[in-house]
């Protein structure tokens, strides 16, 4: 099954290579997603379980009303929950011995057994407490969390379900499986990485397509054509996003930026784009069960034009230091406020009017782990923002920066966001950055 994936991930590769329009096809996709899932929980869940010092993790949910952490642990066939599907995970690190047990009607995926007798246990909630007390753990975990709403799954009826009829063994308890549940969430395999370059690659190929005469007639084409056609390339391509792309114009006018605007989706209400705009796109895919989330600028040439004007180069220049000041700053152990402050303070010193609001990305685009400022929170997030980085995780750098734009009279915002992954030591972007203006007209 090893040799079969390569062959499907270099076939993945080849086809991002060659046209990025072809993706592997469903029954393919669903063998990476299963062999990767197979992977995560036979390899890296017992060492997290270790790390947080949960001896058991239960996982309830319900047909139609999933736990977002039990929709990544569905096997690619599985659309949904089935009825009430129970998950156990039981790992002793003394004795080495690792449950993958299922209190369903169904094993799921390859490697989760189902383990509900029920002509024995005729009640699911039953064959629970029988394997809890028969596995004797001291720390159960269960979803529910204060600061992450992805690992806040367990709804009340099935809190109460469970807590009624499971009687915990002498010295156990209940306790919050937070940190277990965004540790599964951010934590990126290296097989997963050697795919999330093509998940990107596939959307700047996309954006770059999109920020083109190809797709674009000045004068004609409005904001609100460009987005919808972003949104009907990835339905032809057989792709989704996981939100609604956003298309804006910054021009030599006398508007002015506006945050709640921007990111309520409401500025510039569907300009048609003309020459001499600067474009900016917010636009992501969902693909392998990896998200992307990206923004990027064009400018649209003047007939007389070949290039953008160096005040708009410069002005991506300094959205780039930016980034770079706020990765530089990435350390193990430090907290997503700590990385925040020493960032916008150092980008204070350089001169750049700063705002950061950078998140995690995986599994789901705004992703777990430690959130690094939020475009009206640059003093610091609560919660979120204390939780630490971590090794093997993905950030989209999500920024800008305010420019004085003498030709302009106005502040021009650069807002970028890129992708990339954090090994511990270093960050790389996952499939690249922007570092000079798509160009609309180009000959």
């Amino acid at each position: 099954m090893r040799n079969k994936i390569a062959i499907l991930l270099i076939c993945l590769i080849a086809y991002s290579n060659a046209s990025f329009s072809q993706v592997l096809n469903l029954k393919n996709q669903a063998e990476i997603i299963d062999e990767v899932l197979d992977d995560r929980i036979n390899h890296l869940l017992p060492s997290l379980m270790e790390k947080h010092k949960i001896d058991m993790w239960i996982i309830v949910s319900r047909e139609y009303n999933e736990d977002p952490i039990i929709k990544t642990m569905l096997p690619a066939t599985w659309l949904s929950a089935r009825r009430r599907t129970i998950i156990v995970f039981y790992y002793n690190p003394q004795t080495k011995q690792y449950k993958k047990l299922a209190v369903a009607r169904y094993k799921v995926g390859n490697t989760i057994e189902a383990a509900w007798d029920q002509a024995k246990f005729p009640n699911q909630w039953e064959q629970l407490n029988q394997i809890v007390n028969t596995l004797q753990p001291t720390r159960i975990g269960i979803n529910y969390s204060t600061d992450f709403g992805h690992a806040d799954g367990l709804d009340l009826t099935d809190y109460q379900e469970l807590t009624k009829a499971v009687k915990l063994p002498k010295g156990a308890a209940f306790v919050s499986a937070s940190n277990l549940g965004v540790s599964w969430l951010e934590t990126r395999t290296q097989r997963e990485m050697e795919f999330y370059t093509q998940v990107n690659s596939i959307t700047h190929k996309i954006i770059e397509e999109g920020f083109s005469s190809k797709v674009i007639t000045p004068g004609v084409t409005t904001t609100d054509d460009l987005v919808w056609w972003f949104r009907q390339k990835l339905n032809n391509m057989g792709l989704e996003t996981w939100f609604h792309p956003s298309v804006d114009v910054q021009r030599n006018d006398s508007v002015n930026f506006d945050h709640l605007k921007t990111f309520s989706r409401e500025l510039n209400n569907n300009p048609t784009i003309q020459a001499g705009d600067l474009l900016h796109v917010d636009f992501g895919i969902k693909y392998l069960r990896l998200n992307s989330d990206i923004q990027e600028h064009a400018y649209v040439l003047k007939p007389t034009e070949t290039d953008a004007p160096a005040y708009l180069k410069e002005g991506l220049k300094t959205a780039n230091r930016l980034q770079d000041i706020l990765t530089n700053n990435f350390k193990e152990f430090s907290t997503g406020n700590e990385i925040l402050k020493a960032s916008l303070d150092q980008a204070k010193a350089e001169n750049i009017v700063a705002s950061i609001y950078t998140h995690p990305i995986g599994y789901y685009g705004h992703a777990a782990g430690p959130a690094i400022g939020m475009w009206d929170m640059q003093n610091g997030v609560p919660g979120s923002g204390d939780y630490p980085m971590y090794k093997n995780t993905c950030y989209s750098i999500e920024l800008n920066a305010s420019v004085f734009i003498k030709e302009w009279n106005k502040n021009v915002r650069f807002m970028l966001e890129q992708n990339g992954h954090f090994d511990g030591k270093n960050f790389y972007y996952i499939d690249g950055r922007q570092t000079s203006l798509h160009l609309v007209g180009r000959h």
